[in-house]
């Protein structure tokens, strides 16, 4: 995996790996002297070390991202044994210390490379493998589970939250249809909202958090949009992966009702739209796919399907 260290927000504070070098040999001497790296990651929120072979250093850049520390040390252990593929499972909690404000995790090292990176060799597959690890996290009792909020950056919440944000994004944004875009924004808002129990999401299933070795899905990572709330958040997927019979698959997998359907639709819409501005400069792997989602929404509203 290529390693960089790059800023990604105006607001967040410095990391680097003498920063992080100090907090091990501080809290965790026993890694004092292990090899150390950063990880270029697609991900916005967390600056990621890799720790020699086996394990990465995961920290906060911003202090909107601190919350997801206790939660994912908290249900992480819960969920993996679950889960028809391994997800990213803290072994240690650091603490704030050597200039830096926060907690912090160490979390074994899950073997792939991004879907950003790792083109999938057969969509269709991964519909299959990712339809069956969303499935199986709905299915996981949700009792205690945190609902959505600043946690999770309000993940599964109604869409109608994200209207106006959504309506400036699109005013904002140069180079897109706008009447089109509005079009299909007001066709997810008008799906009705989910009437059923609140199930366990993921809330950020994005091509960049998807891991993949010799193009098949191996794992799924980075759970800072966990929470229990509407299914259709995580099938934001279905635009920002798939296409076509893949997408299909994807949907006839998860037996998605309409309403869930366009929900899912109007999430990846969001995701793209607010993406674009926020990571034009920092992160040009999310900002193609953002691109992508977008187009392949268009098509799909322009087909009325």
């Amino acid at each position: 995996m290529l390693v960089c260290a790059r800023r990604m927000h105006a607001d967040e504070v410095g990391i680097d790996l003498s920063l992080v070098r100090r907090l091990l040999s501080a809290q965790f001497p026993q890694w004092a002297d292990v090899p150390l790296k950063p990880v270029l990651s697609a991900g916005g929120h967390n600056a990621v070390y890799r720790l020699g072979d086996a394990m990465a250093v995961r920290l906060p850049r911003t202090k909107r991202a601190t919350l997801q520390v206790d939660k994912e040390h908290r249900w992480l252990p819960r969920l993996a044994p679950h889960l028809p593929l391994p997800i990213p499972v803290p072994v240690a909690k650091g603490r704030p210390g050597e200039g830096y404000p926060w907690k912090w995790s160490v979390f074994p090292w899950l073997d792939g490379e991004p879907v950003t990176g790792e083109p999938i060799a057969d969509l269709r597959q991964a519909a299959t493998d990712l339809a069956r690890f969303v499935t199986a996290l709905q299915r996981i009792d949700p009792a205690g589970g945190p609902a959505p909020g600043e946690h999770n950056f309000g993940r599964g919440e109604p869409l109608a939250r994200r209207d106006s944000r959504t309506r400036e994004a699109i005013q904002a944004l140069g180079g897109l249809d706008t009447k089109a875009v509005t079009s299909a924004w007001d066709a997810a808002l008008e799906a009705p909202e989910w009437q059923g129990p609140p199930v366990w999401i993921h809330g950020d299933l994005l091509p960049g958090n998807l891991l993949a070795i010799k193009g098949r899905l191996t794992a799924v990572i980075d759970f800072g949009g966990l929470g229990v709330s509407d299914p259709a958040c995580d099938l934001m997927v279905a635009w920002t992966l798939f296409s076509g019979e893949s997408r299909d698959v994807f949907r006839a997998a998860l037996s998605a009702d309409d309403a869930t359907w366009a929900r899912g639709r109007g999430w990846a819409l969001f995701w793209a739209l607010i993406s674009i501005p926020n990571y034009v400069n920092t992160n040009p792997a999310g900002v193609r796919y953002a691109w992508q989602t977008i187009d392949e929404i268009l098509r799909h509203n322009a087909a009325g399907l």
